[in-house]
């Protein structure tokens, strides 16, 4: 991403860091996609936005599969559901920030903001954008009932699929709160930049090619979840040896969250690699071949044509989210699932199996 700096500038032609500021900066981080374009109708602008996807393909799995989610419903109830963790049993962003009806508020903002001086801007860029990611909320929960079979037909169905979308939903909002405050009370950012890319991204939405395809949502959501618990554990991991313990805790009780969806998500895939070993594999052979996108790719802030990719340069350049955890992710998933020593597998899946077993080796061999 093309990402403005006080402090520096990260040219989306360049690249280059040009420091021309003194250490107390404010991070402006643009984001990663075309302008918005409008057009005039009677007087009125209307909203386009910014990017267009490629043609999209809609409901490739057959309907007879769709019995199969059905007939999963009792064990998602009684294994799916386990991880979530109660309310009243659960953080909130609060536990974390100075508390604001303390006599003492201002001298612990006053206390965050020391620690936050101490900071790199670059470390402020790969934690702007996780948390804009974390606040593109509305659009996973969106994606999530896009899938055929398990959505939440009424916005409140009872059904253990609905509810664990709804459940997981509201856990995960709390960790864009919880960051989007912080960042707030360091002074180091420009909010209101930040909140504009956050509203361009949740207009413009996300392409993850699922296809309405419960399977292949599945197993994006399990590799997703994983590449967040390793971002966010490795912002833990800077922010202590950086000397911000507190920071380090928040992104480290993220991750821990991050973590147990990884494993409920999973235990989906699991479950279906059992009862459906051949629909599985090809789902799986299907998403490695179109390649996992991140959440956020559509980012954009109103100036930046590349923002995604310019914050993928730094956070890879601090070991944020590298190439590296992206094959090792994909890696982890095939010894989870024992992809390579699945049998009984149709022609068409023995062939699906193979297809991607060359394909992770050609990948983590680069």
């Amino acid at each position: 991403m093309a990402i403005a700096m006080n402090r520096i500038v990260v040219s989306p032609s360049s690249y280059a860091y040009r420091p021309h500021q003194p250490r107390r900066s404010r991070s402006y981080i643009a984001s990663s996609i075309r302008s918005a374009t409008t057009e005039v109708t009677n007087g009125r602008k209307l909203y386009i936005p910014p990017r267009e996807v490629h043609v999209q393909v809609k409901h490739s799995m057959p309907p007879q599969k769709l019995e199969i989610f059905k007939s999963l419903e009792g064990w998602a109830d009684e294994t799916l559901l386990t991880y979530l963790k109660p309310v009243e049993k659960s953080w909130q962003p609060t536990d974390f920030l100075p508390e604001a009806e303390s006599e003492g508020f201002y001298e612990q903002v006053k206390e965050l903001r020391e620690r936050c001086k101490e900071l790199p801007d670059e470390y402020f860029v790969v934690l702007v954008g996780d948390m804009i990611t974390e606040e593109a909320l509305p659009t996973y929960q969106t994606m999530l009932n896009t899938l055929d079979g398990v959505r939440d037909e009424t916005g409140a169905s009872p059904t253990p699929w609905a509810v664990w979308t709804r459940a997981w939903t509201a856990e995960e909002n709390r960790h864009g709160d919880l960051l989007n405050k912080y960042l707030y009370l360091s002074g180091r950012v420009d909010m209101r930049q930040i909140e504009k890319t956050i509203q361009y991204l949740i207009g413009s939405g996300m392409d993850p090619k699922t296809e309405n395809n419960p399977y292949l949502g599945f197993i994006y959501t399990s590799f997703q979840e994983r590449a967040t618990f390793i971002s966010h554990g490795n912002t833990a991991r800077h922010a202590k040896d950086l000397g911000d313990l507190k920071l380090a805790q928040i992104c480290g009780t993220i991750a821990a969250d991050e973590k147990r969806h990884e494993t409920a998500y999973t235990k989906i895939v699991e479950k279906l690699f059992e009862i459906d070993a051949d629909g599985t594999i090809l789902g799986l052979a299907d998403m490695m071949k179109k390649k996992i996108s991140m959440p956020a790719h559509l980012m954009y802030d109103g100036q930046d044509d590349n923002l995604f990719g310019h914050f993928s340069t730094i956070a890879q350049r601090l070991g944020v989210y590298t190439a590296k955890d992206y094959a090792d992710i994909l890696e982890f998933l095939v010894e989870r699932w024992n992809v390579e020593t699945l049998s009984g597998l149709s022609s068409e899946g023995h062939k699906a199996q193979l297809h991607w077993l060359v394909c992770f080796v050609n990948l983590i061999g680069t």
